[in-house]
Parts: C-alpha cells; sequence; structure tokens
C-alpha cells in the first residue's frame, strides 16, 4: 500500500475527503501510478498531483479512476461536485469593500459603461455548479430510494443481496443490473457490475456466494473457476475477455 504524503494544510474539508476517498480506491486496487496512466487519460505526474491535494483532479478523472477500479462513480462524483462548489464558496470568495473604504465616484455622466464583475461572474458560477450538485444529490437519492415511477432497478445499497434477472440485451446476456463488458472487477471491487458479474456467473454454473455487489473471496474462486472452464486466464478478474464470456 501507498505511503501517502500529508495533504496540504489549505485544502478544503471536501477536498480533502475526496482525495482520501481517491487513495482508498487506488490503494484498494493494487494499482501503480504507472498502471493509472496506461489506463486512464491523465498522465502519472498528474495523478501524482491529484493524489496528494496539489490541484483538484478534473471530473472525467474521478470517474475515470472508479471505473477501472471497478467501483461504481456516483457517490464520488456527488462528492467531487459538493467539493467543488465549496471551493466556489471559499473563504473571501463573497468579500467585499466596506462602504467607507469604497473610492469616490465620479457624477453619472462621467462615468464608463460598466462591464461584468470577475466577482459577479464568479458568484453565478458558483450558484449554477451549487443548483447542478443539488440536482445530482436528488438524482442519487432516487436511485436509493425510487422516485418518481417507483424504484430505479440500476441502485446499488451496500449491505443488502438482489435478485437476478435472466434475460438478453444488445445481443448478450443480462442480468438486470449492468451492461458492461470492459470495466474491470478485482477483489475489494463494490456496485452494479459486481452484482450482475455474480449474477453471470451464478448463471453459468459458478457458485459466487452472495448477489451483494462486493467482490470477494467466493466471487473471485467462481471467476476463476469460470476462465479455467473456458480457457481463459485463470486470474479471478473479471476484465474484457471475460465479460464477453459471461456475456454468451
Amino acid at each position: 500500500m501507498a505511503r501517502w504524503k500529508t495533504l496540504p494544510s489549505g485544502l478544503g474539508e471536501r477536498d480533502r475527503q475526496l482525495v482520501v476517498q481517491l487513495r482508498r480506491l487506488k490503494d484498494h486496487s493494487g494499482l501503480s501510478l504507472a498502471a493509472l496512466e496506461a489506463k486512464t487519460a491523465s498522465s502519472r505526474s498528474s495523478w501524482e498531483r491529484y493524489l496528494n491535494g496539489r490541484v483538484p483532479p478534473p471530473r472525467e478523472a474521478v470517474e475515470e479512476l472508479a471505473r477501472v477500479c471497478g467501483s461504481d462513480p456516483t457517490r464520488l462524483l456527488v462528492l467531487y461536485d459538493v467539493a467543488a462548489r465549496e471551493r466556489c464558496g471559499g473563504p473571501g470568495a463573497g468579500a467585499r469593500p466596506r462602504p467607507d473604504e469604497s473610492p469616490p465616484q465620479p457624477p453619472a455622466a462621467e462615468r464608463p459603461a460598466r462591464r461584468p464583475r470577475p466577482l459577479l461572474l464568479a458568484a453565478l458560477g458558483c450558484a449554477l455548479l451549487a443548483a447542478f450538485a443539488a440536482g445530482y444529490a436528488l438524482a442519487l437519492a432516487r436511485t436509493s430510494t425510487g422516485g418518481p415511477g417507483g424504484p430505479v432497478t440500476y441502485a446499488y445499497e451496500e449491505g443488502r443481496t438482489y435478485s437476478c434477472a435472466d434475460g438478453r440485451k444488445d445481443g448478450g446476456r443480462y442480468a438486470g443490473h449492468s451492461v458492461t463488458r470492459e470495466n474491470l472487477l478485482m477483489p475489494g471491487a463494490r456496485g452494479r457490475d459486481v452484482v450482475e458479474a455474480q449474477c453471470l456467473l451464478t448463471a453459468h454454473g459458478f457458485d459466487a456466494g452472495a448477489v451483494d455487489g462486493l467482490y470477494g473471496p467466493a466471487a473471485k474462486e467462481a471467476a476463476r473457476a469460470f476462465q479455467q472452464e473456458r480457457g481463459l486466464v485463470p486470474d479471478g478478474l473479471v476484465g474484457e475477455h471475460t465479460w464477453r464470456e459471461l456475456r454468451r
């Protein structure tokens, strides 16, 4: 496991929480910075800066890290949006000079036409981001509890088990939880993709344990046995080739 540097003292609380979660995800996956560079659009040096809190990661990088580590990115993206909103509303963001500190104003006829103030533009940007984050959080709540029109079948909640459908979608076998054909699953992964893999392994006659969305020893052994039967590398990791066979 990586020995992480102490995060900068000036890092915002939400940004700190986001970086901690990203670090845990990377440690869980066992991927190196070089591996992240190979599997994502960000360079090794960029990942080093993101994971040490030196610069905020772009939203796309957060989503990519979750997916290459076999995790559902939804909660990380909500945390990212909240952190971005906190950066917009941080100390000094709305500071204004006191009335007695304002310079004397020329007569109205002599005043130049006003231009949009950077502070006003920044405030408008933050307001739009806040509205987006609120809407995103509401969407997340609906996927967890079911919004208008009934529960959403793609929701994932840790600590419960799931039923498996037996159908076809886009020409492949489908268990009702994820349509991925390439997301990498390894021990420690969790989410809808794991539920789908557990269902498909069970449907092919390999006991993957409880269908709970947690990629544990039972799922790994079931994947290894399935890979051996299909002539794949029996590493117990579900990648593109294993997904292809599971979807048959």
